[in-house]
């Protein structure tokens, strides 16, 4: 705010043209016959069952519709005759008038009156710049945490009768950001081409597909818990080679006569509402229910977020293919899914130990449940902390006495990296200590991606 005033003329146009609307774009209609609400013909018809404008005024004095006002000899309409109106009055037009929706007569009262009360100037003032931000050019997109706090807000007010398990809300708010996303795609951005990445063996990888694509990929994935919790397998009659999401996905891409389209996105949203919903009608009790992925299983809580986890990174994949933005989950859930990928580390190390993609146990064995070698992971910005990875054993415990190297990444670059979607030698933006421990972790972490 400058603390600047309106004055007279510093309004919508009063001079018989069309109003500009905000920011002078040219879209205000304070001008005859233009106005919201108004006739073709400049009337303002008002409220149903009044004949007049939305103040009350009579419409003239013969009771039926005002003509458009005539033009002079120059061709220029004149300045319609102010109304006289009343200080409460004009004060509940001001929003009106910054939005161009006043009839000329209450326009140019309106205009007249702020030359004279500098309160109403300071409040059109306001108005106006209020009028200017609801048509900014700039993306108006909602914060992620946007959601998450409106609910928070309403649920301490009435807390639900069945409430969705804190565990299941991070995939609750993904896959709801992500059918935003989808809710105007046209037929062009559905079948727009996306390239789903991730590491095989220390290998990048990666596999060619639609938007339409990837949504299937999700609806098959997420159909793993949904047969885990009894729920409909959404592959139906279409047989998997193996139960893994690979397998699953592409014999659900191979099943379809025709490519994929946005019928996809009714059944994969119906999914998600039944998984939530499902898992809430359980108390929550269901969370150390197993969920087999074929190579591996993980609890339901962890398989919620790994499927909050998935959403995000594939709504960002989706976001990338229609160039258009899309930002990281709200800082608790980013949190909640870094946890689950730090805790997963030491089983991905001793995977690939056995398979020699890792250096081989140090000199001195270490018993389960007892302190070791230890990688500290440090997590900055949105979904921070910090994490002791052990490293020569699952079973260890983390220890800060043992630290033997200190990696620090931003939250979203290392779920990314988890995802594959960044390499391990751009990932670490510090790293500190045994170099052999580092370039293990970063590359276990890598290896966390599949499609």
């Amino acid at each position: 705010m400058t603390g600047d005033r309106l004055a007279p003329g510093d309004g919508p146009e009063h001079t018989g043209r069309p109003a500009a609307g905000p920011e002078g774009d040219g879209h205000g209609t304070a001008g005859p016959g233009t106005g919201p609400g108004n006739g073709t013909d400049g009337t303002d018809p008002g409220p149903p069952g009044t004949g007049g404008s939305p103040t009350g005024l009579p419409p003239s004095a013969g009771g039926g519709e005002r003509p458009p006002p005539a033009a002079g000899a120059s061709g220029v309409v004149p300045r319609p005759a102010p109304a006289v109106l009343d200080h409460r009055v004009l004060t509940s037009l001001l929003g009106a008038w910054a939005l161009a929706a006043c009839a000329p007569e209450e326009a140019a009262a309106v205009e007249d009156h702020l030359g004279e009360c500098g309160s109403c100037a300071d409040e059109a003032l306001r108005l106006r710049e209020a009028v200017g931000l609801l048509q900014r050019p700039e993306s108006l997109d909602l914060d992620p945490g946007l959601r998450t706090r409106v609910l928070d807000s309403c649920l301490e007010r009435r807390p639900p009768r069945i409430p969705v398990p804190d565990w299941a809300a991070a995939y609750d708010a993904e896959t709801a950001r992500l059918d935003a996303l989808l809710q105007d795609f046209g037929d062009a951005e559905w079948h727009a081409p996306v390239r789903l990445r991730w590491y095989r063996a220390d290998e990048a990888t990666t596999r060619r597909t639609t938007v339409a694509g990837v949504i299937a990929h999700l609806l098959t994935v997420d159909g793993m818990v949904a047969v885990a919790l009894g729920l409909d397998d959404p592959l139906g009659e279409v047989a998997a080679e193996r139960p893994t999401p690979a397998s699953r996905t592409e014999a659900y891409w191979r099943a379809a006569h025709v490519p994929h389209t946005r019928s996809v996105r009714a059944p994969w949203r119906e999914q998600t509402h039944n998984l939530v919903r499902t898992v809430s009608f359980t108390g929550g009790r269901t969370g150390g229910l197993p969920v087999p992925y074929g190579d591996f299983e993980l609890p339901l809580h962890d398989a919620m977020l790994d499927r909050a986890f998935e959403c995000w990174v594939h709504a960002e994949d989706i976001a990338e293919a229609v160039d258009y933005p899309y930002n990281p989950p709200t800082g608790r859930h980013l949190h909640r899914m870094v946890d689950l990928a730090a805790r997963m580390l030491p089983s991905v190390l001793e995977a690939r130990r056995r398979s020699g993609l890792a250096a081989p146990v140090g000199r001195h064995l270490v018993a389960a449940g007892e302190p070791g070698r230890s990688l500290r992971l440090e997590i900055e910005g949105s979904g921070g902390g910090e994490w002791l990875i052990p490293l020569d054993s699952p079973a260890a415990k983390g220890s800060a006495e043992h630290e033997v190297a200190h990696v620090a990444l931003d939250g979203a670059e290392f779920c990314r990296l988890a995802a594959g979607h960044v390499t391990p030698q751009e990932a670490a933006a510090g790293q500190v200590g045994d170099r052999e421990a580092i370039r293990d972790v970063l590359y276990a972490a890598a290896s966390l991606s599949r499609m």
